[in-house]
């Protein structure tokens, strides 16, 4: 999704042919973690002047056309953010070949995304904690059934791989 005037905007034509980096972030339902995922990269994008397209989605369809939960727009809120407007989505196969990473936020998402990738994807598909120093191997932590701590400590973990992409893409 593209970022204007404060919300996301769906197009058809949003994929462009350029070298910018088009990432995607994916959890179970698309309405906690991966939307603070995008919030949080596209926000350090922004700060760094880093150009990227930066959408969420979710392996499951139990939340397509949802708001986020109300507990990760209160936590993207605190870091003044606003992902009210983002709505849950279902990743798709053209989703492989339309961004350039997809980054699963747990193993078994992970699993999902690998085994629902066609042959002739695009993209790479990896855990987001792996792009983070020291992190190899974890998974974000799922708040769902939690308190807004988790939502605060998810939110860590995402802003700490946001920066960590900015990074990698500045170069």
């Amino acid at each position: 999704m593209w970022v204007q005037f404060g919300f996301r905007v769906r197009s058809p034509y949003v994929a462009c042919m350029n070298d910018q980096p088009r990432i995607l972030f994916v959890c179970l339902g698309n309405i906690c973690r991966s939307p603070l995922a995008e919030a949080a990269l596209r926000a350090a994008a922004e700060r760094e002047g880093v150009a990227m397209e930066v959408d969420s989605a979710g392996t499951s369809d139990n939340h397509v056309g949802a708001s986020p939960d109300s507990r990760a727009i209160a936590e993207a809120k605190r870091q003044g953010i606003d992902i009210s407007r983002y709505q849950g989505r279902q990743l798709k196969t053209q989703d492989f070949t339309r961004f350039t990473h997809i980054f699963a936020l747990d193993h078994n998402n992970l699993a999902d995304i690998e085994s629902l990738a066609p042959a002739d994807r695009k993209c790479r598909i990896q855990l987001l904690m792996d792009s983070v120093p020291g992190k190899n191997g974890h998974a974000v932590a799922d708040p769902y059934y939690g308190d807004e701590n988790d939502f605060s400590r998810t939110w860590d973990d995402v802003a700490l791989a946001a920066d960590a992409l900015v990074e990698r893409f500045k170069r």
